[in-house]
C-alpha cells in the first residue's frame, strides 16, 4: 500500500452543541462535558441526575404552594408586595396563578437546559442555581406558613 486514503469527511461532528432530538426520545450518551473547549460555549446533555430532576419537581411544587399560600392569604388581609402579580391578582386569580406557574416553568427549564453552563465571573453554574431557587422557596414557604399560622391562630 504505498498511500492510504483518508476516510474523514472532514465535517467536525463535536462543532454542534444543539439539543438532538432523537437523544431526547430514546436517550443519549452524553452526561457531562468533558472536553475544555466545550466547558466554554453553550453545550448540551442528553443524560440528566435524578437529583437535578428532583430538584425540579421541588421548584415545581413549591411553586404551587406558594401560590396557594398567597391566595390564602391575600383572603385574610395581606396584600401582595410585588407590582405585577398584585395587577394579575386584580385582573384574575387564575391569571396571578397561570403566570406565576408560566414563568417559573421557563426559568426552570432554561436553567435545566444550561446546566452545565458556568459563570466565570463567580464561577457559578446554572446547576448550582437550581438549588439555590429550592433554598429560596423553601424560606419564602417557610415565612409563609409563619403568616399563616398568625391567622389561623
Amino acid at each position: 500500500m504505498a498511500m492510504e486514503m483518508d476516510r474523514r469527511s472532514g465535517i467536525e461532528r463535536r462543532i454542534s452543541s444543539s439539543i438532538n432530538i432523537r437523544s431526547l426520545i430514546y436517550g443519549g450518551n452524553r452526561v457531562l462535558i468533558r472536553r475544555q473547549e466545550d466547558r466554554e460555549r453553550l453545550f448540551f446533555v442528553d443524560q440528566y441526575s435524578p437529583k437535578l430532576f428532583a430538584a425540579i419537581v421541588v421548584i415545581l411544587f413549591l411553586c404551587v404552594l406558594d401560590a396557594l399560600l398567597t391566595l390564602f392569604l391575600l383572603n385574610h388581609g395581606a396584600y401582595e408586595t410585588n407590582p405585577i402579580m398584585a395587577h394579575l391578582l386584580n385582573i384574575d386569580p387564575y391569571a396571578f396563578y397561570f403566570t406565576k406557574y408560566a414563568m417559573t416553568i421557563i426559568a426552570t427549564v432554561g436553567l435545566f437546559l444550561l446546566r452545565g453552563i458556568v459563570i466565570q465571573k463567580v464561577n457559578l453554574s446554572a446547576h448550582s442555581l437550581l438549588y439555590f431557587v429550592v433554598g429560596l422557596y423553601s424560606v419564602v414557604i417557610v415565612w409563609e406558613l409563619y403568616l399563616v399560622s398568625d391567622v389561623v391562630i
